[in-house]
């Protein structure tokens, strides 16, 4: 297991234990809306309320810990701040998933043609999985 205290630590955060909870199941899940989060959570603490679960997730987004995973006619889901990557979004079944991909061409392309100073990279690719085809 990993050290999530430190980890928080690091980031300028309280190591709580419901924190350490909320990264664990994080973790687990890979990206995860707040709803489905407290579900998990009032499991092992069942006085939590979901505003409080709104204001972890917030303060660990705010740190830079954990990243929004924005996509249309979903929940936000949330993940553990990573190496840049792309997600790919079953839009039949609404999975999930992390790839890693060489974005140093794209990021070049645009540069020369905006003159733009590419800061992060967000790349959010739609398709159908594996198991809906």
């Amino acid at each position: 297991m990993k050290d999530y205290g430190a980890l928080l630590k690091k980031y300028h955060l309280k190591a709580t234990p419901q924190r350490i909870y909320m990264i664990n199941e994080i973790e687990k899940k890979g990206h995860i809306n707040i709803d489905d989060l407290y579900e998990s959570l009032k499991k092992s603490f069942p006085y939590i309320s979901l505003a409080t679960v709104y204001k972890n997730i917030n303060a660990m987004v705010e740190n830079g810990f954990l990243s929004e995973v924005k996509i249309p006619k979903m929940k936000t889901k949330y993940e553990l701040t990573k190496n840049e990557h792309a997600h790919l979004i079953c839009t039949k079944c609404g999975a999930l998933e992390d790839i890693f991909i060489d974005t140093q061409c794209i990021k070049d392309d645009i540069i020369q043609k905006s003159g733009y100073t590419i800061e992060k990279t967000l790349i959010k690719i739609e398709g159908i999985c594996p198991k809906c085809r």
